[in-house]
């Protein structure tokens, strides 16, 4: 998504105003030697601004440069409106520079930093979205398509401005959009899932989105797809991860019923009645004559309300909340982080994938050098170690325990050594009373 942002920002600025390019000029001017910005420096003293950023000069290629320049330089409008009084080649190398388009930018008018600064309001969305997109330290999947809408309308609202200039570059932007985010059918569907499934959207969001991006009948029907898509989904991953819980239930039921036949007549008619009750009640809350499962009944709730703090609501509080609690309040962050990430590994698969035990093999059928064959079964001692290096000479790993490193290359040492340090590192230590 960064990347596409970036496309479009970049077919904007092709249409470039001409205010940009003597800002350009002007910053090019004042950092082309000490001296210049020795007499710049004075003329802001003279002009009494107080700004402790640093002038920077763009670079063409890169957008978000453009935009820093920009959000810089309008600081300086004082400075920059007086500097020919204090330097008698500014105004010459502003009249006489050629660009890089080969037109000359000419001196400052009355307009240009109106025109700035309204490319700089035009693009601040754009810098902070792919500030957001290209976080790696939180979750990101859920608020693409929330963007996209906001991209959609922003460039709506700009199409329908009074400033020619910017209703240009919104024009050009728009183009672009559309060809990565106008047709729906060549978009992944997990953009749409990933944002059903947070809290604060759900399908009520989602549907409304698409009605205000593709229209009202092709984003019901867009919506009636997505809500299919995600119901074979959940489909797929009951199939894989609710194996013998149906057993379970249906056994403990049978318990149930077994224990109610001991009973006497007139006690076994009681609890029958009061399960007819129950069952009744449930039926009228759910709405429909079925069972639902959990997460029909998640999708069926209302949305998570919105608050002005964008941290309010966490997802990791619904587990955390097991861990820690008003008698386990002593945990460190970093035990707190491992018992949950523990908590999360019991629920995965017992085989996972080990990319890095089949890298070299998978890089000898890149080279044609063997036959395909099934990965080698993953040892149950890389649960306690990670790689730490790895090459044709050396492999070694590291104690996630005790934090050693030792050898264990397949051709000399192997995993012997690893499972001789992990008893000793996981034997308890002997508890010593005072």
């Amino acid at each position: 998504m960064a990347h596409i942002l970036n496309l479009i920002v970049q077919d904007g600025l092709k249409e470039i105003d001409i205010s940009v390019k003597r800002v350009r000029q002007a910053v090019r001017y004042v950092r082309s030697s000490p001296q210049r910005t020795l007499k710049f420096r004075e003329c802001c003293a003279h002009q009494e601004v107080e700004c402790s950023k640093i002038l920077c000069l763009d670079v063409p290629t890169r957008w978000n440069s453009t935009y820093l320049m920009l959000e810089t330089a309008q600081n300086f409008e004082k400075a920059f409106d007086k500097l020919h009084l204090f330097d008698n080649g500014f105004s010459t190398h502003l009249c006489m520079h050629v660009c890089e388009d080969g037109n000359v930018a000419g001196p400052f008018v009355c307009d240009d930093w109106v025109n700035v600064r309204n490319v700089i309001k035009f693009l601040e969305r754009f810098h902070e979205l792919t500030e957001k997109v290209s976080g790696s330290r939180y979750v990101t999947s859920n608020c693409h398509f929330e963007d996209i809408c906001e991209l959609d309308s922003h460039f709506k609202a700009c199409l329908a401005s009074d400033d020619t200039n910017l209703s240009k570059m919104a024009g050009r932007m728009k183009e672009k959009f559309k060809k990565y985010w106008s047709e729906p059918e060549k978009m992944n569907k997990i953009i749409f899932i990933a944002s059903l499934i947070d809290p604060h959207n759900k399908l009520e969001y989602v549907g409304f989105a698409l009605e205000e991006i593709f229209g009202e009948e092709p984003g019901k029907k867009l919506t009636a797809e997505v809500d299919a898509y995600l119901n074979s989904l959940f489909g797929e991953y009951k199939k894989k991860y609710s194996k013998g819980c149906y057993l379970k239930s249906s056994s403990s039921k049978s318990t149930s019923f077994d224990d109610t036949s001991d009973s006497s007549s007139g006690n076994m008619r009681t609890k029958s009645v009061r399960i007819k009750q129950l069952l009744k009640r449930k039926k009228e809350d759910s709405g429909s004559v079925g069972a639902k499962s959990e997460f029909e009944r998640y999708i069926g709730e209302g949305q998570e309300p919105l608050s002005d703090d964008s941290n309010d609501f966490k997802i990791l509080d619904c587990t955390g909340g097991r861990i820690l609690d008003s008698f386990r309040s002593s945990l460190t962050p970093r035990l707190v982080q491992s018992l949950i990430c523990v908590q999360d590994w019991f629920r995965c698969e017992g085989t996972p994938i080990n990319v890095e035990e089949d890298l070299e093999f998978l890089e000898q059928i890149e080279l044609g050098s063997t036959m395909p064959r099934g990965p080698k079964a993953r040892s149950p001692i890389w649960e306690y170690f990670e790689l730490v290096e790895v090459n044709k000479e050396a492999r070694k790993a590291k104690c996630l325990h005790c934090g050693r490193v030792y050898n264990c290359h397949p051709k000399y040492y192997g995993t012997f050594g690893l499972v001789k340090h992990i008893k000793k590192c996981l034997m308890p230590h002997p508890v010593i009373r005072i």
